[in-house]
């Protein structure tokens, strides 16, 4: 398993190691978020299919956070170390009885929910298009997915499945220039195919304050999940994004 997460990871630790022209930046962010559908089915041949968004009811607000790290080298060649860490608690008293993993969760009591979605990526970028006010780039992302739905209720019964696994994303980025690096952006990894899908995506724009510092704001859109023997779950979470941009 190590094999498989460290081998496509060589091409970026190799591009780390370029001096030439090197330029960082810290890209921070915060929010709201939006939770939408989240039907999961654990296991998916013998679970029940049951609803965090229907069945549940989110405990929030939810405030999102993550932050990257940028290097950019040769002016057209980009490296970003994302952390993004995403858990949401539920709380609801479903008309049904669930089975879920290995127990099952009785009609009408009260049950606490948790769904938790962390990401850590590498993402290497060349811009291929800079004409006029335009610039886009294409790239790939290595991501590593550590997910966690789990179940409680009020006797102290839980049971919970975890899923640790790696995942290879296709990267866009484009943007275009209202004049003085006012930017609007779109900015996203995403692949979808076989079993499962996976999209981040974010519109917004970028607004400098001094020539070290812009603030960022816009929308971010999440959604995925897979259906394989062992999980069902497909998952939609949006964002309200506000944060800031430090260039060293």
């Amino acid at each position: 398993m190590y094999k498989q997460i460290l081998t496509p990871l060589v091409p970026f630790l190799l591009f780390i190691a370029i001096p030439l022209k090197a330029q960082i930046t810290i890209d921070a962010e915060t929010g709201l978020v939006f939770p939408g559908y989240n039907d999961v089915r654990i296991p998916n041949n013998s679970g029940t299919l049951f609803s965090f968004q229907d069945d549940f009811e989110a405990e929030g607000p939810v405030i999102p956070f993550r932050v990257r790290l940028g290097y950019t080298f040769n002016e057209k060649n980009h490296i970003y170390a994302l952390y993004a860490p995403l858990g949401i608690n539920y709380n609801g008293t479903p008309n049904k009885d669930i089975n879920f993993q290995s127990s099952v969760f009785t009609q009408g009591e009260a049950l606490d929910g948790y769904y938790k979605f962390n990401s850590y990526r590498l993402t290497y970028r060349r811009d291929i298009i800079a004409s006029g006010n335009w610039l886009v780039g294409i790239g790939f992302t290595g991501k590593i997915r550590d997910a966690q739905v789990r179940l409680t209720n009020e006797q102290g019964l839980e049971d919970k499945k975890d899923d640790l696994g790696f995942v290879p994303l296709l990267h866009l980025y484009t943007s275009y220039d209202l004049g003085n690096d006012h930017l609007i952006y779109f900015e996203g990894d995403g692949l979808a195919g076989g079993p499962g899908r996976a999209f981040d995506l974010f519109l917004g724009t970028k607004l400098p304050l001094t020539e070290q510092l812009a603030i960022k704001a816009g929308y971010r859109y999440l959604e995925g999940g897979a259906d394989v023997d062992e999980v069902y779950n497909f998952t939609l979470v949006q964002f309200a994004v506000a944060g800031l941009i430090i260039q060293l």
